[in-house]
């Protein structure tokens, strides 16, 4: 098998992305097996060099090695358009004028990165796509099947959903992230995606994805996130949460922190990644459960 690690290079690392990649990098080591690293920087806007440089620096910091270059999806853009232009020759994609917040009004969709498109400019008119056109650019978007797909995670178990007419390119001309991923993938040979429970929801959209494309499927395994005191996904109003925050913390009692809280070892136990790879078992990070992880239960191992 062959796993990444592919986060966006729009700030430091946090403890919870640290531990994501802590487990995909397990998992294929433990294998002997190659581990990638690839930048998903298509917003360059919100990317930098800067962010992407001390990514990679905290990644080694705690231990994780990668193979090969860091692929960058902004470097990628060709592969994303072909893609996108193989959908629309099969009649699958339309042009979508929607602002998030009429889709939201429209489908009284609940606040959030994962709203579910409810096909207003599906079955638009050509008369009326023409005068959509003259108030603003328009996205495209996939002619989605009104079909189930179930996702077999390796953490999560069986989910199921319908995917929705998932955006391909944004309006702005830049492709969207769950056609990205799928083709960098494909294109990287990549079997196992590790990668944090919020996107659990979007994998049946991938699939599809990847089945419209002749992609193979690769084995998800979906962790569950590391929160702040308030319940909500780690971020830097809760504090002491990336490395240059620890910066006087050993980061063997770090690694063991993010170890701990996989199941992987006791708590309190100081340990370097790659002490972890002799008996490392995906079935105790399973044990575990599908709870999300209190920072404060991290905190206890360097108190």
């Amino acid at each position: 098998m062959t796993g990444r690690f592919a986060p966006s290079p729009t700030g430091p690392l946090h403890l919870g992305n640290l531990r994501t990649a802590l487990l995909a990098w397990l998992l294929a080591r433990a294998n002997g097996e190659p581990f990638l690293v690839r930048m998903e920087d298509l917003d360059r806007v919100t990317s930098s060099v800067e962010h992407e440089r001390r990514q990679l620096a905290d990644l080694a910091a705690i231990g994780l090695d990668w193979d090969g270059p860091v692929v960058r999806q902004s470097e990628r853009f060709d592969r994303y358009h072909a893609a996108i232009d193989a959908l629309t020759e099969q009649g699958l994609t339309y042009e979508c004028y929607c602002t998030r917040r009429e889709i939201r009004e429209a489908a009284r969709a609940p606040h959030g990165p994962d709203l579910t498109y409810p096909g207003t400019c599906r079955d638009l008119t050509a008369a009326q796509r023409a005068a959509r056109r003259r108030e603003r650019p328009a996205a495209l978007r996939l002619r989605a099947p009104a079909e189930p797909i179930t996702v077999e995670d390796g953490l999560a178990g069986s989910y199921t959903a319908v995917p929705d007419d998932v955006v391909l390119r944004r309006n702005d001309g830049v492709p969207a992230y769950n056609l990205a991923v799928v083709v960098d993938d494909a294109a990287q040979g990549v079997t196992t995606v590790v990668r944090g429970d919020d996107l659990l929801g979007s994998t049946p959209r991938q699939i599809l994805l990847q089945r419209l494309l002749g992609l193979p499927t690769p084995t998800y395994v979906h962790v569950p996130l590391v929160v702040g005191t308030d319940g909500e996904r780690l971020a830097k109003r809760h504090g002491a949460v990336t490395l240059e925050d620890l910066a006087g913390v050993p980061v063997e009692r770090i690694v063991g922190a993010l170890a701990a809280s996989l199941g992987l070892v006791p708590e309190g136990t100081a340990v370097t990644a790659g002490e972890l790879l002799d008996d490392f078992d995906l079935a105790r990070v399973a044990a575990r459960g599908r709870s999300p992880v209190p920072l404060a239960d991290l905190q206890r191992s360097w108190a």
